[in-house]
Formats: C-alpha cells, structure tokens, sequence
C-alpha cells in the first residue's frame, strides 16, 4: 500500500561512532501525495515514473542540423500479407523497388509500421543496394561469382553447374528484408533500391511474400500510392 512522504529539516546526534538523523517534530510539514516508500527512500511509484520517461524521451529535440520529426497521430494497428510474382530475370542483381511497391498499394493505408519481403527459393536472394548507377548491380554480381564461382568440387551436380554456387550465394546474401513504413510508402533513403539476386541462368519467375504490420491513419483515410523512381 502506498504511503505519503514527509519532508522533514532534521538536526543529527552521535552514537557509537555514526550518524543518525532526527526529525525536528516542531517543522513537521504536510505529507506530499504522489510518493511510495520503497527500501530506504520515497519515490513515485513504477507507472508514474514511467510516464514521466516516455514524455522526456518525447520532447527531445532533434540535435542541430538533423531533421525533427513529430510521431503523428494513428489510428488502428492492423497487417495484411499476399504473394506477389516478379517476373522472370536474367543471371544477375536487378533494382525492383518499383515492380514491388506497384503490386502491394496497400502499404498506402498505414501511417506507421514495418514491411517484411520474403523470397520463397533457395537459388536467388534479396538485398538492399544503391538504385542510381547502372554498376552497382554488375560490380555486386561479378563480386558473387568471385565468391562462389562454378566448378566441379560441388557434391551436388544434378541440377546444372550453376545451382550449387547459387544456393550459396542466397544463403550469403539471405531471403528477406524488412524495412520501415511512414505516411504511406517505404522509408528508404534516397539512394536505397531493393534488389531481387537472381543466381541461376534461368531462374523464372519468383514468389515473394510481403507482411506489413503497423498503424493506420487516424482519419481512416490513404496516401497517395507512392511511384518509386525505380
């Protein structure tokens, strides 16, 4: 049960060599409400102090020179998850930001959230890359050949000589991503592109699964849906 606090000016005696505080009874002043008594000290319970953190935390300002951005207003938490298909690539690392964001407009309904893509094969990948110059994705697959290059000291053969240094370079580069969403459209930086890794000769189409997990706008309403450059 919690108990109110009373400050007190105390004077001090000696004995037995310490130091002992006692209350001076004719300045006793009224007990403060708010405070628990907990060990040997008074604080305000767990849920305030609590409170109070969040709202210091809130009211930091960004440091000088970087963007300050206000947590909006939201409306319900909500997810949906659907598979879309990317059509067949050639051997190699392509920006498919565009080609994603076209197929799951509903990422426009959230204010605030996390979307997760899943590649559903082992034999291509997903990453996050730079979406400007045209060698990036050459220089980043002629890099996963270095590493995981065609040859015959594979066990495992019977599916072409270019299906075991795929597998590996998936398991290297991993199937999914998850990136932020805010006001309707993924947080990527403005050089930032997803990459779909295709590392077989002939692939076909790939399946990847979206998951979007986050709040809706507090006006029940939609953003604009978002055209990514690429």
């Amino acid at each position: 049960m919690a108990t109110s606090i009373v400050f007190t000016e105390t004077t001090s005696f000696a004995y037995s060599n310490k130091r002992f505080a006692k209350p001076r009874q004719d300045q006793l002043r009224k007990p403060l409400r708010g405070f628990m008594h907990k060990g040997c000290a008074w604080v305000k319970p767990l849920a305030q102090r609590k409170a109070s953190q969040i709202r210091t935390r809130l009211s930091l300002s960004a440091a000088p020179g970087k963007e300050c951005v206000e947590t909006p207003q939201v409306g319900e938490n909500t997810w949906f998850q659907k598979t879309v298909t990317l059509p067949s690539f050639p051997r190699g690392c392509h920006v498919i930001t565009r080609k994603l964001v076209e197929q799951v407009p509903e990422i426009s309904n959230f204010e605030v959230g996390m979307a997760n893509f899943f590649i559903q094969h082992t034999s291509a990948s997903l990453t996050i890359n730079e979406n400007a110059s045209p060698d990036v994705p050459k220089d980043l697959n002629d890099s996963l050949d270095r590493i995981a290059p065609e040859g015959t000291w594979y066990r495992h053969l019977d599916e072409g000589p270019d299906d075991m240094p795929a597998h590996v370079k998936s398991s290297l580069m991993g199937p999914s991503l998850d990136v932020p969403v805010r006001a309707g459209r993924l947080a990527l930086g403005t050089w930032q592109g997803l990459y779909l890794n295709e590392h077989r000769d002939h692939g076909g189409a790939r399946s990847v699964v979206v998951t979007v997990q986050g709040a809706r706008r507090a006006d029940g309403r939609s953003y604009p849906p978002h055209q990514p450059r690429w």
